[in-house]
């Protein structure tokens, strides 16, 4: 709940107020040889821990406690690739929990200091098992001592994607003046795309929804999945979606880079890929209003050497992949 006093802003009284009602840019530049594509970014960053991410994790603990299974005794866990984690662990700290993450042993060295900086507790999986190692692990702990732990469970839970139902959906529709003809999300957990999607084909029929994941299994696409082999997200329905575009870890850095140098955006890598899919849609339509999701920001990726010219990913340099 908020406090407002006249003639000043609105004071909150928790982090968990300040979630949602992030704004949208216009990709101005991008629109550059399209037949009357107006292309809208949803700048989701601007949410208080840094991602779009802050909405379901938000969600998902405030359902726990009002259905009692989250008490103050227990401790949250949850397998995560970062910006989830840093949500429980933001939230966590804002209402009084305990949080323990199993997220990869790669992530970048950013998101293990905001997670420190939060006091989480991290377990690290292998790297080379991505977040499918990180699944597996929390369910294993949670098994041993289920009593112990409120588990939200991102990738089954569907407060995850209902988050973004009631949130995420209405604000790009009361932000395009209800124009949007397309949306384009990436797929980690799949609860953007699949709350957004649903909240706006009850709107209209007619908006095309367009999934966004890596082309290989080997990518250095950080949050998104590889659908066909992972571990699918149990709320996932790949029947939802018109077009589902498959984007390499290159054109997603060099997007990534672009929004950067030349937009003033600094933007995570699956801003970049969501971008590289939009624009393939974009390039093949005419006369639309479509809406990206930028997810989170890029400050917590600086130390990637993506960020320099000729660097390729280390997962892929491995394998001889450019």
């Amino acid at each position: 709940m908020s406090l407002v006093i006249p003639g000043l802003p609105d004071i909150s009284s928790s982090i968990v107020d300040l979630i949602g009602n992030t704004p949208m840019l216009r990709l101005r530049s991008f629109e550059a040889g399209l037949k009357n594509v107006e292309l809208y970014a949803k700048a989701e960053w601007h949410n208080p821990g840094g991602s779009v991410k802050d909405r379901p994790a938000a969600r998902m603990i405030l359902d726990g406690e009002r259905d009692g299974r989250l008490t103050r005794d227990k401790i949250i866990i949850d397998a995560t690739s970062g910006n989830t984690g840093i949500a429980y662990a933001m939230i966590g700290a804002s209402r009084g929990y305990r949080v323990r993450l199993c997220m990869p042993e790669n992530v970048t060295p950013e998101r293990k200091k905001v997670l420190r900086a939060f006091g989480a507790e991290v377990v690290f999986t292998s790297p080379m098992e991505g977040s499918d190692g990180a699944i597996t692990t929390v369910r294993e702990l949670h098994a041993k001592s289920p009593e112990l732990f409120f588990y939200p469970d991102q990738y089954n839970n569907d407060s995850n994607w209902r988050a973004h139902y009631d949130t995420t959906g209405p604000e790009i529709i009361e932000q395009t003046g209800g124009r949007i003809t397309h949306f384009v999300s990436g797929l980690g957990t799949s609860g953007t795309f699949m709350g957004v999607g649903r909240r706006l084909r009850d709107f209209r029929r007619e908006v095309q929804l367009v999934s966004v994941q890596p082309d290989s299994p080997l990518h250095g696409l950080e949050g998104l999945k590889h659908m066909d082999s992972a571990i699918v997200p149990g709320i996932y329905d790949h029947t939802l979606a018109d077009v589902d575009v498959r984007v390499g870890t290159e054109e997603a850095f060099e997007l990534t880079r672009r929004l950067a140098r030349h937009e003033g955006l600094l933007v995570g890598i699956s801003s970049g890929a969501n971008l590289a899919g939009a624009l393939r849609i974009a390039r093949q339509t005419r006369d639309a209003v479509m809406v990206v999701i930028f997810c989170d920001g890029g400050d917590k990726y600086l130390s990637e050497r993506f960020w320099d010219e000729g660097h390729e990913h280390p997962a892929l340099a491995s394998k001889g992949e450019a």
